[in-house]
């Protein structure tokens, strides 16, 4: 079933889109025959869950950071193992992403993670504060921003988030207009397994799906 959805969702998608496994509770084995199915990134949202999975796969993919990070988890072992993260919603953990990667002589891509739906339960960093927060990280030798990320609030009609993508997108276009250094505006990561298509359509070129690769959880 894995590899069977990987091949659709590969043959689908258009050029240039990344498709991201989404690996959140998953076992490592099933993380391993995504990427023998074609799967070049793996999205983890727990550093455990990242580590059990790297012993089994290891450099065959390329490993995102997708959950929420917390200072305390910004371990230079944990740096090891990923090759983005997408979840950067304050200049604290910026510095200490910094600070850290420095120590392991590592520059580390990152996306800042947009809170597009304002919900107070989320994190991320409000559409407003966006642009502040990622001219405090220019000076940071070795964290460069490579784009955003959103979630977008949940809904069972995948129209209704579309809004909350053209904001994103709308920000990303903003801030790629001004040219910062060091910041370089690749990547808009947004659309998960009910709202990829959607995210793609309003210019989504990193997309994390879960269930539509794995299936629903046991």
């Amino acid at each position: 079933m894995i590899s069977d959805n990987v091949a659709q969702l590969l043959s689908e998608l258009p050029q240039g889109v990344q498709l991201v496994a989404a690996a959140k509770g998953r076992h490592p084995e099933e993380v391993l025959e995504a990427v023998e199915a074609g799967i070049t990134v793996v999205g983890e949202n727990y550093v455990r869950e990242a580590r059990e999975a790297y012993q089994l796969v290891g450099s065959r993919a390329r490993w995102h950071f997708i959950g929420t990070l917390q200072k305390h988890t910004v371990r230079r072992n944990v740096l090891q193992i990923f090759d983005m993260i997408e979840t950067v919603d304050s200049f604290a953990i910026a510095s200490e992403i910094d600070r850290k990667c420095a120590l392991i002589g590592k520059t580390m891509p990152v996306l800042i993670e947009v809170n597009s739906g304002r919900e107070a339960q989320k994190s991320g960093v409000l559409p407003e504060d966006v642009e502040p927060l990622i001219r405090q990280t220019v000076d940071l030798g070795n964290v460069r921003v490579m784009g955003l990320m959103t979630m977008g609030p949940y809904s069972a009609d995948r129209e209704d988030s579309r809004p909350f993508f053209a904001e994103t997108r709308r920000i990303y276009d903003m801030i790629k207009s001004l040219y910062l250094p060091n910041v370089e505006m690749r990547y808009l990561s947004m659309g998960m397994t009910d709202s990829y298509r959607v995210a793609v359509e309003e210019g989504a070129n990193i997309v994390r799906i879960g269930t539509g690769i794995f299936g629903e959880r046991n």
